[in-house]
């Protein structure tokens, strides 16, 4: 009798066609067949509850009607024009409500583009070439971004280490790189190297790693007083710490900030935001032909994740959204660290009730270092019996959704 496995044959037709058998972005020992509310199926029809969701985006849960209602409308009229769209139009307008540093828009596919145009538009704008990332901060794939992302081998700061091949050395000359949360670090690079900085660029919370108190203020303080303009990375925090993202949660409103997951529901979505000075670089009208920043992508601003993303931002703005997630987000984290601590094993729960996970290590986490010195391999292992169990996180964050109810919890 012949006894088919459909995961089985899915991966091994993925490993045909696909390096690695994946995309790139996940286990590809796992195919995904469907997403429903806070659950997702692969394709053996085991069934999980999803704290992956996307990662990020789906904070309303797969197929929210309500969403799928708007993106269903918008199909009805068009999928995508490569020209202005009022739905485009309308998620700008509200981006600028809702977003402190946002006074006018441009949109892009992916907040890793977004990430790369911000840096450049940074350097269009202050004619100035480096930029001051920190280690451990994520802000896509471009060869700025690939400095010091996940090093494994500790260089001495400020010396950027690239994560990929093909990246040009000349790259590395561009960079400098701090430790996440080091204020008095940060001073005085900025006070050697200042005039040739265009831009510091910041995840506000650095993957699940909180900014220290005060931390951010400095960054506003010594970016202002040297000319330098300040990016917040808010791919991952915007609309999730709150609706106003980072920079309502913490009270620091940066230069430029970019924007993706949440923004496009579900679909390819992110944009660079800011001040209408700097933004003026995307308007050859307005600043010639030596200060225009060329930008065009297929998809910038696509109708159909336009209305996704103003369907979900809509959502999320009602009464008591937020309160729910950041309660369910507590519940979580305390029931782990109840457990962990009762099995006598060393952990850290790190980040914010939205986002967070475990680092098996009894110190305190502050950056990337505090994360890369905690036990690997028992995060494997915790992360594999979480599957087992029917529970599918990331390698190294739990998004907890809108969707899960108090049985999933």
């Amino acid at each position: 009798m012949d006894i088919r496995n459909p995961q089985r044959d899915w991966i091994d037709r993925a490993h045909k066609v696909l390096p690695g058998g994946g995309f790139g972005n996940f286990d590809p020992g796992i195919v995904i067949r469907e997403g429903r509310g806070s659950r997702v199926w692969d394709e053996e029809g085991s069934e999980y509850i999803d704290y992956l969701i996307g990662p990020g985006p789906m904070i309303l849960g797969h197929g929210h009607p309500e969403v799928m209602a708007a993106v269903e409308e918008q199909l009805a009229k068009g999928m995508t024009f490569f020209a202005n769209n009022a739905r485009g139009i309308e998620l700008a307008e509200e981006i600028c409500t809702a977003v402190a540093c946002a006074e006018q828009v441009r949109y892009v596919s992916t907040g890793g583009e977004a990430d790369m145009y911000a840096m450049r538009l940074a350097r269009a704008f202050t004619s100035r070439d480096r930029i001051l990332k920190f280690e451990g901060g994520y802000h896509g794939m471009s060869a700025e971004a690939l400095m010091s992302l996940a090093p494994k081998r500790l260089a001495n700061f400020p010396v950027a280490v690239p994560d990929s091949a093909g990246i040009p050395e000349s790259v590395r000359d561009a960079m400098l790189i701090a430790p996440f949360n080091d204020t008095e670090f940060v001073r005085t690079l900025i006070a050697e190297h200042g005039s040739e900085i265009a831009a510091v660029i910041v995840e506000p919370l650095q993957r699940i790693i909180p900014p220290e108190p005060g931390f951010l203020e400095a960054l506003r303080e010594e970016t202002r007083k040297h000319g330098i303009l300040l990016i917040f990375d808010e791919v991952v925090t915007g609309f999730r710490l709150g609706y106003g993202g980072a920079q309502e949660r913490y009270g620091v409103v940066p230069d430029l900030c970019t924007l993706g997951k949440i923004i496009g529901g579900g679909l390819a979505l992110a944009a660079v935001a800011g001040r209408v000075d700097v933004m003026a670089h995307f308007d050859k009208a307005k600043v010639g032909d030596d200060g225009f920043l060329m930008q065009v992508g297929t998809l910038s601003g696509n109708p159909v994740a336009c209305a996704a993303g103003l369907k979900t931002m809509e959502i999320l703005a009602r009464p008591c959204s937020f309160d729910r997630l950041i309660e369910t987000g507590r519940t979580l984290m305390a029931a782990v660290g109840e457990h962990l601590s009762a099995a006598g094993i060393d952990h850290q729960i790190v980040g914010d009730p939205v986002l967070f996970d475990v680092v098996f290590t009894p110190d305190r986490v502050i950056d990337y270092r505090g994360v890369f010195k905690g036990d690997a391999d028992r995060l494997k292992r915790f992360n594999r019996l979480l599957r087992e169990q029917g529970i599918f996180k990331s390698e190294s964050k739990v998004y907890p959704s809108l969707a899960l109810t108090d049985a999933d919890i």
